[in-house]
């Protein structure tokens, strides 16, 4: 494989980030790298893919430059692009957890698990493990016996956690999320509410699945991405699949966007059931008159109409 893709992010101050955010796009259009990156004052935030030259040139430069040169970089190989544009955006926050007072990494944060350590915490039955992304990743692949909140934005799980306080207030609390950067702010958000013993898996799912000690063992599923790779295998001893798919509940690790612009809900379906129902969740999203499967797919109303007896 020609290519690779990056995972990244780093808590480092950058002055004038707006002017830096427009600087940094033209710097990785001239590598012709494709991708998603945050820039804030806070630091930054990325996901990249490129051939391996191109890819390896701009690790260098970044490492080259003292702000980021401590980064951790997460690397897949790929078989091509995993996105199709490049962007670089300015935000106020990396990632937000809408708070009154903001947690900074660099001040506070949950206590750094080796993935060894990590696997060690999930074995502890004394120990509690919370899942700091959204449900629908969750669905994909999770560790086992993690606990899963029911949020469908990470801003949301500050205010789920004040719901379970008092379940988990006394015991251990690890957490963990895709490459690290959500574990940061939230395990030191824990910690300002109290919580004793708090850790994050240093560097998220994807470094415990390249860990060569523990093989990503202890993880079903596949973890999600936000790429158009979409999942990706993590598990390399005794993978199990924990995916469902929407309409039957058969093992599934598929997911599609609901053909309705107005929901697109991401759900499992196998492709069969995506043909079945027009790529929608729902009866209603099914007829809905912007159907992207319907126009995509050149079907006519009498077609689209047929199917629909599938939701009866």
């Amino acid at each position: 494989m020609d290519y690779q893709v990056l995972l990244y992010y780093n808590y480092t101050k950058i002055e004038n980030a707006e002017e830096f955010a427009k600087e940094h796009l033209a710097y990785c259009k001239s590598l012709n790298l494709k991708g998603r990156i945050l820039v804030a004052e806070e630091g930054i935030n990325g996901t990249l893919s490129g051939t391996i030259a191109d890819t390896n040139a701009y690790m260098e430069a970044m490492k080259a430059d003292p702000r980021f040169a401590d980064t951790m970089f997460k690397i897949d190989p790929s078989e091509g692009h995993a996105f199709k544009k490049m962007f670089v955006r300015y935000r106020p926050e990396l990632v937000s957890l809408k708070l009154e007072e903001d947690v900074d990494p660099n001040q506070l944060t949950g206590a750094y698990l080796s993935p060894k350590e990590f696997k060690e915490a999930i074995l502890d039955e004394e120990t509690v493990v919370i899942d700091a992304r959204n449900d629908y990743e969750y669905d994909l692949g999770h560790f086992r016996g993690a606990v899963r909140p029911e949020i469908r934005s990470f801003r949301e799980l500050p205010e789920w956690m004040r719901e379970h306080k008092e379940e988990f207030m006394d015991k251990r609390v690890v957490t963990y999320c895709t490459g690290g950067i959500r574990c940061e702010k939230f395990s030191g958000w824990l910690v300002r509410e109290g919580f004793q013993d708090v850790g994050q898996l240093h560097g998220g799912i994807a470094t415990y699945g390249k860990d060569p000690e523990v093989q990503g063992e202890l993880w079903d599923g596949k973890m999600y991405v936000f790429d158009e790779r979409i999942a990706v295998e993590i598990n390399q001893v005794d993978k199990q699949i924990v995916g469902r798919d929407w309409f039957d509940g058969t093992p599934c690790e598929r997911y599609i966007n609901c053909a309705n612009p107005e929901c697109n809900r991401q759900i499992l379906a196998s492709l069969e059931n995506e043909e079945k129902h027009l790529g929608s969740c729902s009866a209603a999203c099914a007829q809905h008159p912007k159907n992207r499967y319907v126009e995509e797919h050149g079907l006519t109303r009498e077609e689209a109409a047929s199917r629909l007896a599938a939701f009866a």
